[in-house]
């Protein structure tokens, strides 16, 4: 069972974690944490007591806007632990994904933090653990993928994704109608989507065929139109990528 330390400074949002994380048969035991300082006396502590110590800690549930030390920099100072806690971010902010991803967190929650959406970053936490007995994960659906906007899930249509672009650990998923961070390594999309049309143009890019306007070449260089949007692409793809428009439908 996962033993948790839920922190933040806003005493209802972590009431109402720390009851969502004591409702999940995954966990343990839950406690609690004002701010950063807190919270890294007591992972102290749990270090001190051993990986089977009565203060042990697992994972941390952390708020990111807190005041003096801030959630980015508590991350900062554990990874310099030699046996750190996992961290998952959990805050009403979607800016600061790409930040926490670079530290490695196991997951970012958005608020107001919902029941399953809390669920699944305790299953990608017990993932990285040996003490947690796993529950079961549904197939995602293949012709739409989960999406946080606002701290709720929406479901977008592959259909719909012009383009993709890599950021970090993290993709953004690019439509017509605006744009989506996930945490998907763009490699992954781009082995999964492949049948579906998607060519890697760039390191950073995927395309949806379907929606390149035009195919460009300057001076050299090639580039593709997308909506209103122009993206380079590389020496490596070009080739492939003037084939496959070529004997596209």
């Amino acid at each position: 069972m996962l033993r948790a330390l839920a922190v933040d400074d806003e005493r209802p949002s972590l009431e109402e974690l720390l009851y969502l994380l004591n409702a999940d048969p995954r966990i343990g035991s839950a406690e609690g944490a004002g701010d950063a300082t807190e919270a890294l006396r007591r992972i102290n502590r749990a270090l001190e007591s051993g990986p089977n110590g009565p203060e042990a800690i697992d994972v941390v549930f952390l708020d990111i806007n807190m005041p003096g030390l801030d959630g980015l920099d508590m991350a900062r100072l554990l990874t310099g632990f030699a046996k750190p806690p996992l961290v998952v971010f959990v805050t009403a902010h979607e800016d600061f994904a790409v930040q926490a991803f670079d530290l490695k967190a196991v997951d970012y929650v958005l608020k107001p933090v919902r029941k399953e959406r809390l669920a699944e970053a305790i299953r990608r936490a017990a993932e990285l653990t040996d003490n947690t007995p796993r529950i079961p994960v549904h197939e995602p659906d293949p012709d739409h993928i989960p999406v946080e906007l606002g701290g709720v899930t929406r479901f977008v249509s592959v259909d719909d994704i012009t383009h993709v672009e890599a950021q970090g650990d993290y993709a953004r998923l690019h439509t017509d109608k605006g744009s989506h961070l996930v945490r998907i390594p763009l490699s992954t999309l781009e082995e999964r989507w492949r049948s579906r049309g998607f060519v890697r143009i760039h390191r950073r890019h995927l395309v949806a065929l379907r929606h390149v306007g035009e195919l460009r070449l300057d001076a050299g260089t090639v580039s593709v139109l997308v909506g209103d949007e122009e993206l380079q692409v590389s020496r490596r793809h070009a080739r492939e990528l003037r084939d496959l428009l070529m004997r596209r439908p």
